[in-house]
C-alpha cells in the first residue's frame, strides 16, 4: 500500500496544519460520479430539446440545432465543475461522495476565479487528454496538482481521514487494553475534532511559536467547555494526549 501523501497549509492565522492529500484513485472516482451526474442532466435537455424542436427537425435549425448540441457535454461538464465547487465550497457531489474537497496553499478560501480556472484546465486535464494529463500531474507532483491545480493555486484534501492509525502511530501506544479513559466524553467528539486535536500537537511541537502555542490554549479552552472542566490542566498537551487516547479507547 502506498504511503499517504500530506501536505501542509498555513491558514490566516498563521497556525500550520497537515492534511492528507487525496489520492489518485479518489479524484478519479469523483470524476466518475460527476460524469454519470452529468450524464443525466445531458439526458434530460436532449429530451427536452427533441421535444421543443420534433417539429422543425428536418429544417435548416435542425442543422445548427444539432452543432450546438455536439458541444453541450463539453459546455456543460465546465460549468458543472464551476458551479458545483463555488455553491459547496469546493466539493461536486462527485468529492462530496468520496470525502475530498478543494482548498488553496496559502490558506486562504478558494475564490470564484479559482474554481473557474479549475473548470476550464479539466478541458486539458480530463476531456481532451481522456484523463491522461491531470493523471499523470496528480501521480507524479509533490502537492498531486494537475494543471487546474496549479494555475489556481489549489490542492485535493481529504476531509475523511484514516484518524486511528494516524493517532496511535503519533502517540506510540504500545497497547490499550488495560487502559481506563479519563473523560468518557470525549466519545460524543467526531473524528475531525479529534484529528484537529492531534494536528495541533504535531505543530506545536515541531513550530513551537506563539501562534501555535494560542491554538493548543484555544482547542483546550474549548474542549474544557465541551467536557464540563472546570479546572484547568496544567500540562495542555498531556491533557489533549489524553482525549486522544480516550478517544481511541472508547471509539475503537
Amino acid at each position: 500500500m502506498a504511503a499517504t501523501r500530506t501536505i501542509d497549509i498555513t491558514t490566516t492565522q498563521n497556525v500550520t496544519i497537515e492534511y492528507e492529500l487525496a489520492s489518485l484513485r479518489e479524484r478519479f472516482l469523483a470524476l466518475f460520479i460527476d460524469g454519470l451526474v452529468i450524464s443525466v442532466i445531458m439526458m434530460f435537455l436532449y429530451v427536452l430539446v427533441q421535444a421543443v424542436y420534433s417539429d422543425s427537425i428536418y429544417d435548416e435549425s435542425s442543422g445548427n440545432m444539432s452543432r450546438i448540441l455536439s458541444l453541450l457535454p463539453v459546455t456543460l461538464f465546465i460549468i458543472y465543475q464551476f458551479l458545483s465547487e463555488v455553491l459547496a465550497n469546493g466539493q461536486s457531489l462527485g468529492k462530496k461522495a468520496i470525502g475530498i474537497k478543494v482548498v488553496r496553499l496559502d490558506g486562504k478560501q478558494p475564490g470564484i476565479i479559482d474554481y473557474l480556472l479549475r473548470a476550464v484546465f479539466q478541458i486539458v486535464d480530463a476531456l481532451f487528454s481522456m484523463g491522461i494529463v491531470g493523471g499523470l500531474l496528480i501521480s507524479s507532483t509533490s502537492k498531486s496538482q494537475r494543471l487546474g491545480d496549479m494555475t489556481a493555486n489549489t490542492a485535493v484534501i481529504r476531509i475523511k481521514y484514516r484518524l486511528h492509525f494516524l493517532l496511535e502511530d503519533i502517540l506510540k501506544i504500545q497497547t490499550l487494553d488495560d487502559y481506563e479513559p479519563q473523560f468518557p466524553g470525549i466519545k460524543s467528539f467526531n473524528e475531525q475534532e479529534m484529528l484537529l486535536i492531534k494536528n495541533v500537537i504535531t505543530r506545536y511541537k515541531k513550530y513551537p511559536n506563539e501562534a501555535h502555542r494560542t491554538a493548543v490554549m484555544d482547542v483546550v479552552k474549548k474542549c474544557m467547555e465541551i467536557l464540563e472542566i472546570e479546572k484547568p490542566p496544567k500540562d495542555k498537551i498531556g491533557f489533549l494526549k489524553t482525549l486522544i487516547r480516550d478517544y481511541i479507547v472508547l471509539t475503537r
